[in-house]
């Protein structure tokens, strides 16, 4: 014990910050806040990649890490005369009310527009029930 005679020792409970309903509301407005910048790359006609850390192994056998290009696949798609929104949590698509999954604007420079209304939405809670029933399927298949 002489180590720790310098230090005082207390014994703490460390508490999670964020219940799980308001991660899954961060997590879904950070996706969102991705696909707004995705947005913007596709309104001036670019395309929009990001940069992630990635480990690999070198020519020498030793395991490095380097940064790859990862490209963001967007929400909106072109079809109708028009743009759809889905908003998805991972790979699933969430429900947007009893009348379908996507929202529905005439140009691309309203997605921007479309996506702010998701992202205040999943802000004030209003798209808890619809993150709530997408993963209900997977929580099942951890029990089984």
């Amino acid at each position: 014990m002489s180590v720790f005679a310098k230090f005082t020792i207390k014994s703490v409970v460390r508490r999670v910050s964020l219940t799980p309903t308001e991660a899954r509301r961060q997590k879904l407005v950070s996706a969102i806040n991705e696909q707004l910048v995705a947005a913007e790359a596709a309104s001036r006609g670019e395309p929009y990649s990001v940069t992630v850390p990635r480990w690999t192994v070198n020519e020498k056998g030793e395991r490095v890490r380097v940064e790859r290009q990862k490209v963001v696949r967007s929400w909106f798609f072109e079809r109708d005369g028009g743009f759809y929104i889905q908003c998805k949590y991972g790979s699933k698509v969430l429900s947007l009310g009893k009348d379908g999954n996507a929202l529905f604007v005439k140009q691309v420079a309203d997605v921007k527009d479309a996506l702010e209304a998701l992202q205040s939405a999943a802000m004030n809670g209003d798209l808890d029930g619809a993150l709530d029933a997408a993963i209900k399927p997977r929580k099942a298949a951890v029990r089984s």
